[in-house]
């Protein structure tokens, strides 16, 4: 029998079709698939890492991420996104994400965990200490000046006008000086 390539596949899909092994030649009906954003919240907002301020697009479900993706009406990336912005969704479902406090005492060489609280009154106590005890009431010249030298802060680009107005009246209140914004680094 003089078998050429083309009679070989002729065979081969003959054989295989009176096997029955599943292959079928009939259409097959496509469905699509809910949209994992059905019935979502959506919530805009500023992405954080940079001073650009890409528009996002937060969809939640019961108080939980379940997508992010650029904001299409956004004016500065009409949806676009670079590689950090595309991967924010990390930022809240990240199984290696920390979730807990971790302090090192000074010395130290191991982490222990501790509680919001106990962190949280621990930076208080160490900004009023730092704060105390490089406060001056007056300059050399006797002029009152209500200021502290021991603390500076820079802000985040991700914050808003708004944001930065609040966070700016705090930082003056606790007579900072030294206050720097990572937009204008």
């Amino acid at each position: 029998m003089d078998v050429t390539r083309r009679s070989f596949l002729q065979i081969s899909g003959t054989a295989l079709m009176a096997s029955g092994l599943g292959i079928s030649l009939k259409p097959v009906v496509a469905h699509a698939q809910p949209l994992k954003i059905k019935y979502a919240k959506e919530t805009t907002t500023i992405c954080p890492y940079c001073a650009v301020g890409c528009g996002i697009i937060v969809s939640s479900r019961n108080g939980k991420v379940i997508n992010t993706e650029g904001d299409p009406d956004h004016p500065v990336n009409k949806g676009s996104l670079c590689s950090k912005g595309g991967s924010i969704y990390q930022l809240s479902v990240n199984k290696n994400r920390m979730d807990k406090v971790l302090y090192r005492a000074p010395y130290a060489t191991e982490w222990k965990q501790v509680s919001w609280k106990w962190a949280i009154d621990r930076i208080a106590h160490n900004v009023k200490k730092s704060r105390d005890k490089s406060f001056e009431k007056r300059n050399k010249k006797g002029q009152v000046v209500n200021r502290t030298m021991g603390i500076a802060s820079v802000g985040s680009a991700a914050m808003d006008n708004e944001e930065c107005f609040i966070y700016q009246k705090f930082l003056r209140g606790l007579g900072l000086v030294y206050i720097e914004h990572q937009a204008r680094i």
